[in-house]
């Protein structure tokens, strides 16, 4: 991907037009431009040279939109961390990633003065109110001039997992940084009349394909700082969006809304759900509000430079995650990487340019990822005759009841379809007759009242015996990681 010249064509050809609205606040191509030149400067006159760790902490904002272009125009490799990340947890990916700058913005529960003290690695901290900043100030008129990267070059750390242990970076290299766009413009008609909306963060792979899109399409990017349901559709209804992508999680609280209905959703063409759905039902139902636009479901990993799969446009294949582009490979494997025929369930694996290298100073980790040219990327699914994928979980989302194969998601969709149901979430608990059987964490409608026996006589009419939860907790909330997908590893932990 090609930023400088991305940069420089936009804001020639669309000067004028906001490429971001944050808070109400518009910010042109040629802003965009000047302060990403202006970073590019000051982290340059911080040392900053090609090939060089810069980590980013920071909450949604257009200074997050900056840092990546500043870095990138560096030919440096940007290191995006969540801003939920606790100190414990910065430090361990600072160190594990050897970055020499850090650019955040301060909160109370982080010592940005502890972080440099406990991570030496860490040349120099920029605050992200960097406009103050002398450097930043006289940069437009240094000698900066921008660079362009090699595509072999990294251009990205994403820490995936592993945060509080053995941290998981995934490299992303320059050529693979315009895999997002490529694909989309293959499974979908963006374009510079375009008005999408982000709420997932940038320090995840769904918010960054954003910031891709928005340079590679000149299209306008309507920020929020974070994913507030009412928020989301009052901007929708206000700045006439046509287009956005979120994870199902998302979905089922904005269909929550008691408002809901009363918002003006026309101006959209289509929205996707990342991941396989948990209830197409919900799905269908958000899209009765605005008939017009195209409800679209993919799938992807931050190591396959998603969307690797999408259901095309006019498909009413919800219950599909799609096909792949056409330079993708997407196969199903069985445990000795033998490749199993249509209709059968295995390891679905993805080979092209689009896959990862491998994992940041964890070479036994790629070997075992990436074998033969295939990442396997540990989701569990099937192919039809037609080559649409379908997602049924998780290599660790399946359950072993005394011999039968149980999916996590599979009973999950089915506890969805109940009327008073708002979330739920199925996990394998140990069991010393059938080794494993599944529990259900399910969380009530306006915090109403189910009885656990009229749930379980529901999920009889739909689901064989061995597959209905043996035990039911009944929640007033589900965790959520950042990118509001329901966290099962601590839901597998309280169980324990």
């Amino acid at each position: 991907m090609k930023i400088v010249e991305l940069l420089e064509e936009k804001a020639k050809q669309l000067p004028d037009k906001p490429a971001i609205i944050f808070k109400g606040t518009p910010i042109s191509y040629l802003e965009l431009k000047d302060s990403v030149y202006r970073l590019a400067a000051c982290l340059q006159n911080s040392g900053v040279k090609k090939g060089d760790k810069v980590a980013i902490y920071l909450p949604g904002c257009p200074e997050y939109v900056y840092s990546y272009l500043a870095i990138w125009c560096c030919r440096a490799c940007a290191v995006p961390l969540d801003f939920m990340l606790t100190e414990d947890e910065l430090v361990s990916c600072l160190e594990h990633s050897e970055s020499k700058v850090l650019i955040a913005k301060p909160k109370a529960a982080v010592s940005l003065e502890m972080i440099q003290q406990r991570c030496p690695g860490i040349k120099k901290l920029i605050d992200s109110n960097f406009y103050l900043l002398d450097e930043f100030v006289s940069g437009i008129r240094s000698n900066y001039s921008a660079q362009e990267a090699a595509d072999q070059e990294y251009a990205i750390i994403f820490y995936t997992s592993g945060t509080t242990g053995k941290p998981k970076g995934v490299l992303i290299n320059y050529r693979q940084l315009g895999a997002p766009p490529e694909s989309m413009g293959y499974f979908v008609d963006l374009n510079q009349n375009d008005i999408v909306l982000c709420a997932l963060p940038f320090s995840h792979l769904g918010g960054l394909i954003y910031i891709q899109n928005t340079l590679s399409f000149g299209l306008t990017m309507v920020l929020m700082e974070r994913f507030i349901p009412s928020e989301f559709l009052r901007n929708i209804q206000s700045y006439k969006v046509s287009c956005f992508w979120i994870v199902p999680s998302m979905y089922y609280a904005l269909l929550q809304l008691k408002e809901f209905e009363t918002f003006d959703l026309s101006s959209l063409r289509w929205m996707v759900t990342f991941g396989a759905s948990n209830s197409p039902d919900a799905l269908h139902r958000f899209h009765q509000f605005c008939p017009k636009a195209h409800l679209l479901n993919g799938w992807g990993l931050t190591e396959t430079n998603a969307p690797t799969t999408v259901v095309p446009m006019g498909s009413q294949n919800i219950e599909s995650v799609g096909r792949p582009a056409p330079w993708i490979e997407v196969k199903i494997f069985d445990d000795q990487s033998v490749q199993l025929p249509n209709g059968q369930i295995g390891e679905v694996a993805v080979k092209s340019w689009v896959v990862t290298d491998g994992y940041y100073k964890d070479p036994q980790l790629t070997a075992e990822t990436i074998r033969d040219g295939w990442f396997y990327t540990g989701d569990l699914g099937r192919i039809d005759t037609q080559g649409f994928l379908y997602i049924v979980g998780r290599k660790k989302e399946m359950i072993k009841v005394a011999g039968e194969i149980v999916f996590e998601p599979e009973v999950e969709s089915v506890i969805h379809k109940h009327s008073q149901v708002l979330e739920a979430a199925v996990i394998g608990v140990p069991d010393k007759l059938r080794g494993e059987v599944p529990k259900a964490f399910v969380v009530i409608k306006d915090n109403g009242s189910l009885p656990e026996e009229d749930l379980r006589y529901f999920l009889r009419q739909h689901l064989a015996s061995f597959k209905i939860p043996h035990y039911f907790e009944f929640c007033q909330a589900l965790p959520k990681n950042r990118t509001g997908k329901i966290d099962k590893e601590q839901l597998r932990r309280k169980a324990v």
